[in-house]
């Protein structure tokens, strides 16, 4: 049987480590996918650290994946050798369960996640289900569309699905993998984009990537600094901290949307008489379809938003892991094969 490389973590805490591993047909219903970039998330610490459960080992981590249909199983009819693809958190659902049913694939009961069930992009070759692939559009490069499957989707869709109209006032807590393109698509969707940050370093780029004001949270109170431009529509919190959202959350206006989107296990210090007394909701959003995928993709391609990576090849995978882990990587970190 042919072999490929691919980035093994033996256990939980292990070490990313380049092996050589069996490339099987794919079974039906399934595609196999010559791997031509994969992104570095956030999430993937999680993964790496056994943090989620049912997890087996040895794992491949990666679930930004970008590549070429190389192998279609029986039953596909939707794909064929050579499309290009990106595979991203979404990687395959059972349309048969009743949130599939009822349309809600994100909730699906028999969701798979690459590296999580079944082995991820940090590698040369994938196995993915038929419904997992979104298509590459041809305005956008593998290491373009990597990122697009998990923060593009996850940034897109969050601010696609609120009740904010163009011109109205939305913040984005956070500048980093997610937040920096929350502001270019915030910017692209025609709204009044707020950066929200700690200290002043990260105005400059917050400005070159759309944001029309800049609020350093550890100078100012960004409550009420958000109640003087009139109150945020939308607040998009990104990054991994309740305090942070918590402290913007008072700047929505009448009926106003918190979009939590940043993962931690911290409860959030919002208080129900402020919730109820100025309509405000709270919502939590997982990432997207494959359909959304493809329509963040096609929208990234007419509106020019695209992630700020660094690219390292895959041999390098736990360099680029260690940057993104230890928050040195700029925004993204993407593989390459």
């Amino acid at each position: 049987m042919p072999t490929h490389r691919a980035i093994h973590v033996a256990g939980a805490g292990e070490p990313l480590t380049l092996v050589d591993v069996e490339t099987p047909a794919p079974p039906p219903g399934h595609l196999r996918i010559d791997v031509a970039a994969c992104g570095v998330c956030g999430t993937d610490h999680g993964f790496a650290t056994g943090n989620f459960p049912g997890m087996t080992w040895p794992l491949t981590l990666g679930h930004e994946i970008a590549g070429t249909v190389a192998e279609v199983g029986d039953g596909v009819d939707r794909f064929a050798v050579g499309d290009r693809v990106a595979v991203g958190w979404f990687g395959g659902n059972c349309n048969t369960c009743i949130p599939c049913r009822r349309g809600q694939f994100m909730q699906c009961v028999n969701l798979q996640v690459p590296s999580w069930h079944y082995p991820g992009g940090y590698a040369e070759s994938v196995i993915v289900p038929a419904t997992a692939p979104a298509r590459i559009p041809d305005g956008l490069s593998f290491v373009e569309a990597a990122p697009m499957g998990c923060a593009g989707v996850t940034t897109f869709n969050g601010l696609r699905q609120t009740r904010a109209r163009a011109g109205d006032l939305v913040a984005v807590v956070g500048i980093g993998g997610l937040g920096h393109l929350g502001l270019q698509f915030s910017r692209a969707m025609g709204f009044e984009t707020v950066a929200i940050a700690r200290g002043p370093s990260k105005e400059g780029d917050a400005k070159a990537l759309g944001a029309h004001h800049y609020i350093d949270s550890t100078a100012e109170d960004v409550a009420a600094t958000l109640q003087k431009l009139g109150g945020a529509a939308v607040i998009l919190a990104t990054v991994a901290s309740s305090t942070a959202m918590g402290q913007a959350v008072g700047g929505l206006g009448p009926q106003g949307e918190l979009i939590t989107i940043g993962v931690t296990p911290e409860p959030l210090p919002i208080s129900p008489l402020d919730l109820i007394n100025a309509g405000l909701s709270v919502t939590g959003h997982p990432s997207g379809t494959s359909r959304d995928v493809a329509e963040t993709m096609h929208f990234a391609v007419l509106s020019g938003v695209r992630a700020q990576v660094e690219e390292r090849p895959l041999a390098d995978a736990a360099e680029a892991y260690a940057a993104m882990d230890e928050g040195r990587a700029r925004y993204r970190m993407v593989l390459t094969m």
